[in-house]
């Protein structure tokens, strides 16, 4: 049996205008609460493996072992970004052009190859943020605009009815008042959330920038002909 009072019943017996955009709310509530979840858990662990990789790559003792360290975890955006450094390395290493110039091409290419390595890893890992920020900006305005919706309808039935009594104008107008309250529920949470993820992926990014300069510089001492003349 349905309540005739309570919020549930409230919202049954709200238009279909309030009830779609109580629908719209929630089912932005719900993705972006999936969405939380699964960025938190998953930055939290990249950080940890970012941090790990990076520390075993400046201990280690020459670049070849650095490299073995960071790709024992194949999830850890190090071990993307090194793989794809040195597959461009042996690229060039093997191009059929003089010492000299490979050895003035190799930083550069090094740096432009680590550079998208590590955007790649950003963009992946950044997916899906843009939805809470969605509902960070959005859901108060979509509230409101329930809220205006209910309120014209309450007023249209003051003037169907003749009358405008409290009894008869104060349940249009709470139903409709509820729906800028929800939008601010999934609002509120959205925007927290985003801020708080995109401090870690701030974190996440910085490690990787980090490791990317340490192997252009593990490069340029430890490899032959990619160091400049010795003086």
């Amino acid at each position: 049996m349905i309540p005739e009072t309570g919020f549930l019943g409230m919202m049954l017996g709200a238009t279909l205008g309030v009830q779609v955009v109580l629908a719209l709310l929630a089912v932005m509530s719900l993705w972006s609460w999936t969405i939380i979840f699964h960025k938190l858990i998953l930055y939290k662990r990249t950080r940890h493996l970012v941090s790990k990789g990076y520390a075993l790559f400046n201990e280690a003792h020459d670049l070849s072992e650095g490299l073995q360290a960071v790709s024992r975890d194949g999830d850890s955006p190090l071990s993307k970004v090194g793989l794809m450094a040195v597959a461009e390395f042996r690229k060039l290493e093997k191009a059929d052009i003089e010492r000299e110039r490979k050895r003035m091409l190799v930083k550069d290419t090094l740096r432009r190859v680590l550079r998208q390595g590590v955007s790649e890893e950003m963009r992946h890992l950044g997916s899906s943020l843009s939805f809470l920020a969605t509902c960070a900006n959005a859901a108060p305005f979509i509230g409101l605009f329930g809220t205006v919706w209910g309120i014209m309808h309450a007023f249209h039935s003051i003037g169907l009815s003749q009358s405008a009594a409290l009894a008869t104008v104060a349940p249009g107008i709470s139903e409709a008042l509820v729906t800028t309250a929800i939008g601010l529920v999934v609002a509120i949470p959205a925007t927290i959330a985003y801020n708080y993820l995109l401090a870690l992926l701030g974190e996440v990014e910085t490690e990787m920038v980090n490791f990317a300069g340490a192997f252009l510089n593990r490069v340029e001492r430890e490899v032959s002909w990619a160091s400049g003349p010795k003086g």
